[in-house]
């Protein structure tokens, strides 16, 4: 059933939500070249590696890391990257991940591969029994303002209290997250 909704709704907001692609595409491309959708190695289900798509808001040549590592991040990110991080319309490219099955549209959120304390942690929880989402549980309770131990308690949570209904929650959750900016650091 999960499958079947993720596949659903990602088709048609690709589909609907094609013109504003195709505006943000145009804006990074002459704000700032290409590439304008950026691919970042992640850790999804079973604990292997799959590329994970955004829109490029760092300017080209910065560091590859995770980004409370980026301690020049302020002097990386685009200024129409800022908007587009604030407002996360950076995500949207994972439509495509989830369309390729990938990624869901609830999850834990994929890790870079580098970020080892919170993969092993993971690990010994069972998250990676399920796809990443591009919205999780973590990330409505505290993202950017809570531990790797406390994101990595609520990946948890969500994988064994997860539901349909409590992904629709979630859903609903990360729209008043986005909308009010709550919880999101460097967000501006």
């Amino acid at each position: 059933m999960k499958r079947f909704f993720d596949l659903l709704f990602s088709v048609a907001a690709l589909l609907l939500l094609s013109p504003l692609f195709a505006a943000i595409s145009l804006i990074i491309l002459i704000s700032d070249g290409r590439p304008v959708v950026f691919k970042q190695d992640r850790v999804g289900k079973g604990n292997r590696l799959f590329k994970v798509r955004k829109f490029r808001t760092m300017k080209n040549g910065t560091r590859n890391v995770a980004k409370k590592e980026l301690l020049e991040y302020d002097s990386c990110v685009t200024g129409f990257g800022r908007f587009l991080r604030k407002t996360s319309l950076d995500e949207l490219p994972q439509l495509i991940n989830i369309i390729e099955g990938t990624m869901s549209f609830v999850g834990p959120r994929p890790l870079i591969p580098e970020e080892s304390e919170i993969r092993a942690l993971r690990e010994k929880y069972g998250v990676y029994d399920v796809l990443p989402g591009v919205t999780g549980w973590a990330q409505v309770k505290g993202r950017d303002f809570i531990s790797d131990e406390e994101k990595a308690a609520y990946d948890k949570e969500y994988v064994e209290r997860r539901s349909m209904l409590f992904d629709i929650k979630i859903l609903f959750m990360t729209v008043a997250v986005v909308v009010t900016g709550k919880n999101m650091a460097n967000k501006d």
